[in-house]
């Protein structure tokens, strides 16, 4: 599923896709660390020889720190996603920077080198304006995508969710997977697949920094 062009043009401080003239392609996964889930795509990811950015949960990060910590040692990017997956819109903003600021504690302390991310991808894409400012002033990037997958839509079929994380797909896409429990039956089938189907059309897979 495409994002209109239109959104991109609208709201043009965040980042929808990253343009290269080298093929190169961007996987996220949003919502984990998820205990079985995210080591069963880092195990993909392995196999295939992928690199990935994955926009983690706080309390997630502090429930299990060491899937996290995998993450990171495999060399994929992170991410912030807030500390309690906060939809911006029906949050106040004080309250909705101050858990994003909990996050990047929690990032920064389940890691050996106090590591930090200044990227963001706002829970469910929504940020307001208010948000958005502040957070740029502060140094973040807000990282929307290019290629919605669908893949936590329990009613989208694992065949559909194929078609939409690929078909659409050109150089600079930002694609959106979820290593959480609800989207693994249709990231299953798809993520492999994905993989293949793009790696043969000639792109590369890059992480977000």
């Amino acid at each position: 599923m495409k994002t209109p062009k239109i959104i991109k043009r609208i709201f043009y401080n965040q980042v929808w896709d990253i343009p290269n003239n080298d093929n190169k392609i961007f996987l996220t996964f949003d919502d984990g660390p998820t205990p079985e889930i995210t080591d069963w795509v880092l195990n993909v990811l392995k196999k295939e020889n992928v690199k990935a950015t994955f926009f983690c949960i706080g309390n997630n990060i502090e429930k299990h720190p060491a899937i996290f910590n995998r993450i990171i040692s495999e060399k994929h990017a992170i991410g912030n996603h807030t500390y309690n997956h906060l939809k911006g819109w029906k949050t106040s903003s004080n309250l909705y920077l101050k858990n994003i600021e909990i996050c990047n504690t929690a990032i920064q302390q389940s890691t050996i080198n106090n590591q930090q991310s200044l990227i963001f991808r706002p829970p469910y894409g929504k940020i307001k304006l208010s948000q958005s400012i502040i957070l740029r002033k502060k140094g973040y990037k807000i990282i929307m995508w290019d290629v919605l997958t669908k893949d936590y839509d329990t009613s989208v079929s694992k065949e559909k969710c194929l078609e939409n994380a690929t078909k659409n797909t050109t150089s600079g896409s930002i694609i959106v997977f979820h290593d959480s429990i609800k989207a693994y039956p249709n990231l299953e089938y798809t993520l492999p697949k994905t993989i293949q189907l793009l790696k043969e059309r000639g792109f590369v897979f890059d992480v977000i920094q």
